[in-house]
Parts: C-alpha cells; sequence; structure tokens
C-alpha cells in the first residue's frame, strides 16, 4: 500500500510539472505570436509611410517637370518670335546664341532641382524601412 501511494504521488508529480509545463510552453507561444503580430503591423505601416513619401516625391518631380516644360514653351516662343523680327544675320546669331545659352542654363538648373527633389523623396521613402530594419535588428540581438 505505501508502494502504491509513492506511485500514485510520483505521477501526480509528474502530471502536476506535465501541465505546467505545457501551460508555460502554451503562454510563450502566445506570446511570441503576439510579438510577431505587433512586428509585422509595424512593418506594414512602415511600407505605406514609404509608399506614401515616393508617391509625394513622385508628385513633386512631376509638377516641377510640368511646370518647367511650360516655361521651357514660352521661352522657345517668345524666341522664336523674336528671331522672326531680327533685321540681319548677325542679330539672328546672337538671339539664337543667347537663347541656348539661356535655355541649358535653364536646363542644368532644372536637372539640379529634379536630383534634389529625387534625393529628398529617396531619404523620406527609405527612412521608416531603415527604421524597422534597426528595430529588426535590435530584437534579433535582444533574442541572443
Amino acid at each position: 500500500m505505501a508502494a502504491a501511494e509513492t506511485v500514485k504521488s510520483a505521477v501526480d508529480q509528474f502530471t502536476t510539472a506535465g501541465n505546467q509545463a505545457f501551460k508555460d510552453a502554451v503562454e510563450k507561444s502566445l506570446s511570441g505570436l503576439n510579438e510577431m503580430n505587433a512586428h509585422s503591423k509595424k512593418n506594414l505601416e512602415a511600407v505605406i509611410a514609404s509608399v506614401t513619401a515616393a508617391a509625394k516625391g513622385a508628385e513633386a518631380l512631376g509638377a516641377e517637370t510640368v511646370a518647367f516644360s511650360k516655361a521651357a514653351m514660352e521661352n522657345h516662343v517668345a524666341a522664336a518670335k523674336s528671331l522672326s523680327s531680327a533685321k540681319s544675320v548677325q542679330e539672328v546669331v546672337e538671339l539664337q546664341t543667347g537663347y541656348a545659352k539661356a535655355a541649358m542654363e535653364a536646363y542644368m538648373a532644372q536637372l539640379g532641382k529634379a536630383s534634389e527633389i529625387v534625393s529628398a523623396s529617396l531619404k523620406d521613402s527609405l527612412k521608416p524601412l531603415n527604421e524597422r530594419v534597426t528595430a529588426t535588428v535590435e530584437t534579433l540581438q535582444a533574442v541572443r
């Protein structure tokens, strides 16, 4: 009878320990899943912020390009009018040279503006993604 009590006590202890270990493992798994869900949500938010910033940059670049094209066309029409009213070949050459120089300077300035817009847009769109990568690396380092 004492042996049966000892076996029963050992089985009870084993069962209690097993149940507790199972409960702890389930709680730990659920906690990990919750953390992964929160991390995934933040990653999705970062992607959305990145795409939004890229779209704003593309919109700004488009608006700048349209404005430049309009101004260039107006300058071209004005140059054509002044060329048509020139009184000598030398005056035509001078007007054409002045127009070509001004057009090239305007084009180079526009390239600089476009480059700045693209650079700022790229920086703004990569910022949320870089923050998420940093957070992920920090999380992985903390687990180690």
